[in-house]
């Protein structure tokens, strides 16, 4: 509980869903993924496929370097929803499909924009995701269904 008791959320960083325009972009996040940070990946996650760490076993499997977790991406992509979302926004599905290779030590664009706005009142928003490599190929894409406050 914060200090003078006030447990009420405070929504000064969240969008509100009269705010939000069909077809708007949410703020974009970058990411530069790093050798280091898929070691420290793999061993939070447990994925130790060696492609994703070792240059000779992604050689061997036909790829030009050792590749992102795809796993990874997703979790940026949920960052970049989290992070626009702010304090009252709520997260309702998530749902990513991945497509094409991620290399670490290039710069990763996580983007979004609003696809559908409920019109029930429940404040629902749907936004079509996606991270997108130097080259502009959409590695990973999908869909996510939040929940923004109405104004009063």
């Amino acid at each position: 509980m914060p200090p003078d008791g006030d447990c009420d959320l405070k929504m000064s960083n969240t969008p509100f869903f009269e705010d939000v325009p069909m077809g708007a972009e949410i703020p974009t996040l970058e990411k530069f993924p790093t050798p280091r940070q898929l070691v420290m990946y793999a061993g939070a996650s447990g994925d130790y496929n060696p492609i994703h760490y070792d240059r000779d076993a992604a050689a061997a499997k036909g790829l030009p370097g050792i590749v992102v977790h795809g796993q990874l991406v997703s979790a940026c992509l949920m960052q970049m929803l989290t992070d626009w979302l702010g304090t009252a926004g709520v997260l309702r599905k998530y749902s990513v499909s991945y497509k094409a290779m991620t290399f670490p030590g290039e710069k990763l664009l996580l983007k979004g924009t609003i696809a559908k706005k409920s019109d029930t009142g429940d404040g629902l928003v749907t936004l079509s995701i996606w991270a997108e490599n130097p080259r502009g190929e959409k590695t990973v894409s999908g869909t996510a269904v939040v929940q923004l406050p109405r104004m009063a």
